[in-house]
């Protein structure tokens, strides 16, 4: 496993140079201890993991809690954890890059907090990119100390001519719907 750092990019390949193409994003969180908790009025946390294609600077399509599949089936978003509660994985989204349409270039993976709370309260809060046929973490991205917006850009997959990688991104956006944040999104691409 390699815990990128705000800014590194990893190729997405295995050690033997093979291109890894089934991808499983994670998203992970538990609530701070003094939000949302019962009896305070509070929202539960509600953090929404989702995937958002664009073709240059341009949006093709996006997967989130409300539309889980692209329009490619190579995006798919596995349901919606409105609380954070249990333990690993609280989101999944899957790609098969194998299957991205082929203008699409850029896939933003991001995290919002649908409630609109401020990422600084989200405690354990991380991202994972796993191989998918080999079950093995590629990158783990945490969300250390919390950011004061209400949405996070996690990372960027990028295509080129050699294939796909991923670039660290680690950003605060502000945002609690993915539809929101289309020209966020584009200074990242």
């Amino acid at each position: 496993m390699i815990e990128l750092s705000r800014g590194e990019e990893l190729v997405l390949a295995t050690e033997e140079g093979a291109p890894v193409t089934h991808l499983r994003m994670g998203l992970g969180w538990d609530k701070s201890r003094t939000a949302g908790a019962a009896g305070s009025g509070l929202p539960d946390i509600d953090l929404d993991a989702s995937a958002v294609q664009f073709t240059g600077d341009q949006l093709f399509d996006l997967a989130f809690y409300n539309n889980l599949r692209t329009r490619d089936g190579s995006v798919v978003h596995l349901g919606d954890n409105l609380t954070g509660r249990g333990d690993g994985d609280d989101e999944v989204v899957t790609v098969d890059l194998g299957r991205v349409h082929p203008p699409v270039d850029r896939i933003v993976l991001l995290v919002s907090s649908y409630q609109g709370h401020s990422l600084e309260w989200i405690g354990h809060a991380y991202c994972r990119l796993v191989d998918d046929d080999s079950d093995v973490e590629l990158a783990r991205i945490s969300l250390t100390g919390g950011v004061p917006e209400t949405g996070l850009v996690m990372a960027v997959l990028a295509r080129d001519p050699e294939g796909w990688r991923v670039r660290a991104v680690g950003a605060g956006i502000a945002v609690t719907v993915p539809s929101q944040a289309t020209a966020k999104l584009r200074p990242f691409l």
